[in-house]
């Protein structure tokens, strides 16, 4: 896929963050949009930002961990589109806490959305994909996914499972020879409200927590969401969004497990300051 005029792509979690980001610049690129959130408002509001820019969008109400929901909105937006190109599942929320304290029902929420949402996505929508003879899956993992973090662990669960099953897929599809791209992505800590939004186990301050992240945060979401463009022309495996997913990346491949002490010294570090 060289380009993205007339393709119609579905965004999940498209209300704000690296979602609407990348809504603006496929509606740039001439696509049309399929935009879901949790929110109806705000997917709306992003769906009326890329229509002043020229494109075709509609806004969607969806849970993506109902997974009857999600197949029924892969149908009707085949209705209302005709055809479907890309998908890409971005809907994801954060966790922070550390595996004694978390709680079961957060331990959940977060499974729901951040794994089986981006199953449920690709399963559902995988036939119509194929079926368009020109096609991209993408599935947002993290750099958490590439290696663990104290206190990310239930969050470091999800992304992990993301970056499986989407590899896995991506070997089928090779293998099936369907004109279809598979990528998983990477980001960094992007600037968006997402930390604000986390829930939190034991004793952690959100607040301090998003307001450290804020200040962590060095690439924006339309950064993000030009190299997730660029990762599908170029049919990237992995795609890594900001120098601190890459620098993830590299602690295991350069020191395998030993990448936990580095991390780990420098959590210590921090719980002393």
């Amino acid at each position: 896929m060289k380009n993205f005029t007339g393709k119609t792509a579905v965004i999940t979690g498209a209300g704000a963050g690296i979602g609407r980001a990348l809504a603006l610049e496929l509606a740039r690129q001439g696509a049309r949009l399929a935009l879901s959130g949790h929110n109806l408002d705000n997917v709306a509001e992003t769906a009326a930002l890329c229509e002043k820019e020229g494109a075709t969008a509609r806004a969607y109400r969806l849970d993506v961990t109902d997974r009857d929901a999600v197949y029924a909105h892969a149908e009707e937006v085949l209705e209302d589109f005709g055809t479907i190109n890309i998908v890409v599942n971005n809907a994801g929320v954060s966790l922070i806490a550390s595996v004694e304290e978390v709680s079961w029902e957060d331990f959940e929420w977060i499974v729901n959305i951040n794994f089986w949402g981006v199953a449920y996505g690709t399963k559902a929508f995988l036939p119509h994909v194929i079926a368009s003879g020109d096609g991209a899956i993408v599935n947002v993992s993290s750099m958490f996914g590439l290696a663990a973090c104290p206190t990310q662990g239930s969050y470091n669960a999800t992304k992990f499972a993301v970056r499986g099953f989407t590899d896995a897929l991506r070997q089928e599809i090779k293998i099936a020879g369907h004109n279809v791209v598979v990528n998983c992505v990477h980001p960094g800590m992007i600037k968006t409200g997402i930390a604000w939004k986390a829930h939190v186990g034991g004793n952690h301050s959100r607040d301090a927590l998003a307001a450290n992240f804020d200040k962590l945060a060095k690439t924006s979401p339309e950064k993000a969401a030009h190299a997730i463009l660029d990762g599908i022309r170029k049919d990237k495996a992995k795609v890594l969004i900001g120098n601190d997913a890459r620098m993830i990346d590299w602690l295991p491949r350069l020191f395998g497990s030993g990448y936990q002490k580095i991390i780990t010294a420098q959590m210590k570090n921090e719980v002393n300051k």
